[in-house]
């Protein structure tokens, strides 16, 4: 995991509008949310069984995630790698698409050694300064 200095960490925002500039910049609302705390996941490579993630922690400070008002106070983003098994899997009861590479496997590494870190923490500051120029551009971005 590489942790991101990128000024976003403390700042707030309404979750709808949020949600709105990340759905334009090909971010989504990571699997593991819940109505006080999520993060917001983006690709930023993938490569056979390895896939390199921009990942940016919220928490909800005012009103319940669903709403699109309630208020949401940034993280320090971070860079991680998922690396999965690629191949046919030998176990009768794996979903296993054409690729050879099933949806719904477990990673064989949720934070997987990341080579050329200099690359990755480069393109995590841009794809998080994208998503800051957004909220700036609607005049949604507070300080905490």
């Amino acid at each position: 995991m590489l942790k991101l200095q990128t000024g976003l960490e403390g700042q707030r925002a309404s979750f709808g509008v949020v949600s709105d500039c990340i759905r334009g910049l090909g971010y989504h609302l990571g699997g593991n949310w819940d109505y006080h705390k999520g993060c917001f996941d983006h690709t930023l490579c993938r490569e056979g069984g390895e896939t390199i993630y921009i990942r940016i922690p919220f928490s909800v400070r005012h009103g319940e995630l669903d709403d699109y008002n309630a208020s949401i106070e940034f993280g320090i983003p971070f860079v991680i790698k998922h690396v999965v098994h690629v191949g046919l899997d030998s176990d009768e009861s794996s979903l296993v698409d054409a690729t050879g590479f099933s949806q719904f496997q477990e990673p064989i590494d949720t934070d997987g050694e990341i080579i050329n870190k200099n690359r990755w923490i480069h393109a995590g500051e841009v794809a998080v300064k994208e998503l800051m120029d957004c909220l700036y551009a609607q005049e949604h971005l507070k300080s905490g």
